[in-house]
């Protein structure tokens, strides 16, 4: 499976770039993650629960980070076995730009999965990894400025709330 996408974060690139080397913003950010202990020189150790399909399972992994290039880049290796479930292994290129916005962060992911998670089949395995990308990337957002992410709420409740307004209008409900 090859994943690339970018998304914009409201924080300078060299906030970001430590909130992705730091275990704890990790764990609060990665959908699922039960525990991330480690750091940066040695490695990280993570167990994420999650379900895929009808595969549920906790995955107990490694992850490393190298070619790290301070608020610029970095790249992510990682492997996680989930017993019975399978294994999930690959890895991922950041890289951060200044933006308007705060920080452009793009990434490039490669990986492999096998055993039951294999059977699933490339099309619910991709939406599944791209579902978690997002959630990831609201959550650092949130966790890293999370008065813009109560802003960008606030703005989409009320275009719902107008949107409600004009339907009661027309239906009178």
């Amino acid at each position: 499976m090859k994943m690339s996408d970018s998304k914009e974060i409201a924080a300078p690139p060299g906030e970001v770039y430590a909130a992705l080397l730091n275990p704890d913003v990790l764990k609060a950010c990665v959908p699922g993650a039960q525990d991330v202990t480690g750091s940066v020189d040695e490695g990280f150790e993570a167990s994420v629960t999650q379900k895929v399909g009808p595969v549920k399972a906790t995955f107990k992994g490694q992850v490393t980070l190298s070619d790290l290039i301070e608020g610029e880049k970095l790249t992510i290796t990682g492997e996680g076995k989930g017993g019975a479930a399978g294994f999930a292994k690959g890895g991922a290129v950041v890289t951060l730009a200044a933006s308007e916005i705060g920080t452009l962060l793009s990434y490039d992911v490669e990986a492999k999965v096998g055993g039951k998670l294999a059977q699933l089949g490339s099309r619910i395995i991709d939406g599944f990894a791209k579902k978690m990308a997002d959630q990831f990337f609201v959550n650092l957002q949130t966790h890293l400025a999370p008065e813009e992410q109560n802003a960008d709420d606030e703005e989409a409740h009320a275009e719902a709330g107008e949107k409600t307004g004009w339907f009661k209008k027309i239906t009178g409900n």
